[in-house]
């Protein structure tokens, strides 16, 4: 029988990293993004068995005030993983030279015990928004868990409700974990930027009963569960948080998707998403010496680049306001859509086909 007074915890192998470090031309250095997964440890031979798996080479690495470490680049986007019982942790947090300086749940603040100081405002706020998941790397030998920590808003966004869902589902469930490359315009440029992700190739139908397969079954404990169901998020709210049109479509998007999309809720996202697009002052200033805003290895989560491509969920807002104008609902504006693009729904549809599904509204074609 376990020290009650003690919380039990999973030994930590490693951690799964997005970005690493590049040299400046003023010979400092700064965080960058990858488009493939970097893992470190302290364990060599734990590394090589990485790099044998998904590629690169073993080399010695030390974090800043750490003691030395060893990391692989590896040719991995995609690796399958088994979601342990509560994967994901999340606060608002302030990070310096010194460390951590603040821990917000967005009520208290957690190192000190008093009310949360970074603010309501995302734009003032100094806090950024930290998503650490913890899974276990279903082909590496070890026993213990890897790490992955994000600072980005989508990834605080999606994947807290996708680990939690499986972790509820019964045991350790196989899955994969992944990174997806996002856009979006701003300001006449695209934003792109790499955001990690969650998925399985269970049925919906089958993880909602409980039922998993291979490895997962076999490490399961406790009593199967009849269903889970997940919790509604509060959209509005998170909408009214969000900092950009895109983070909006965002929300517009995994609402539909998950079935929770109503005339009411596509009116407040359309209005904060409108209200979003007014053109405001870049932020450009800078950190100071020896201070950042979040530990070393941040990614990056947007960088310009010239591209003429358009989101879809800006497309779609165009769409939302033409029809409100014939009063269509949100319901019969997806039907009207999927009876013209055989059954491809709006959320999953691209920037072309929101176009031209636009263009035969406003020339009167769709009935």
């Amino acid at each position: 029988m376990p020290i009650l007074d003690l919380q039990q915890r999973i030994r930590e192998l490693g951690r799964i990293r997005i970005g690493q470090k590049v040299p400046t031309a003023s010979g400092g250095t700064r965080p960058a993004k990858l488009n493939r997964f970097r893992l470190t440890s302290p364990s060599r031979p734990l590394l090589e068995r990485v790099a044998a798996a998904y590629g690169g080479t073993v080399a010695p690495w030390t974090p800043d005030g750490g003691a030395g470490q060893f990391e692989v680049l590896t040719d991995a986007t995609r690796m399958p993983i088994l979601v342990p019982h509560q994967p994901v942790s999340q606060y608002y947090e302030l990070w310096s030279g010194g460390g951590c300086q603040r821990r917000c749940d967005g009520v208290t603040e957690l190192l000190r015990d008093r009310p949360c100081v970074c603010g309501p405002d995302p734009e003032q706020r100094q806090c950024k928004p930290t998503t650490r998941l913890n899974v276990v790397l279903r082909d590496i030998p070890g026993v213990g868990v890897w790490r992955l920590e994000s600072h980005g808003y989508y990834a605080a966004l999606e994947l807290p409700g996708v680990a939690e869902l499986l972790a509820k589902a019964g045991g350790y469930v196989e899955a994969y974990l992944g990174l997806e490359e996002r856009t979006a315009k701003r300001d006449g440029k695209t934003l792109r930027w790499m955001v990690p992700t969650i998925d399985v190739d269970i049925a919906p139908a089958a993880l909602l009963s409980g039922q998993t397969t291979g490895a997962a079954a076999a490490v399961s404990s406790g009593p199967e569960r009849a269903a889970i169901e997940a919790p509604r998020p509060d959209y509005a709210a998170l909408a009214a948080v969000a900092t950009t049109s895109e983070e909006v479509g965002a929300l517009w998007k995994k609402a539909v998707g998950a079935g929770h999309m109503d005339d009411a809720l596509a009116k407040a996202l359309t209005a904060r998403a409108e209200e979003l697009k007014t053109p405001k002052q870049e932020q450009g200033q800078e950190t100071p010496a020896g201070e950042s805003s979040a530990p070393a290895d941040e990614v990056i989560d947007a960088e310009f680049v010239d591209d003429d491509g358009e989101d879809p969920a800006d497309v779609w807002f165009e769409i939302v306001a033409a029809v409100g104008r014939l009063g269509w609902s949100t319901s019969e504006t997806e039907r009207r859509f999927a009876e013209r693009n055989n059954g491809l729904m709006p959320g999953t549809a691209s920037a072309g086909q929101l176009r031209a599904f636009l263009a035969a509204v406003k020339a009167g074609e769709v009935q």
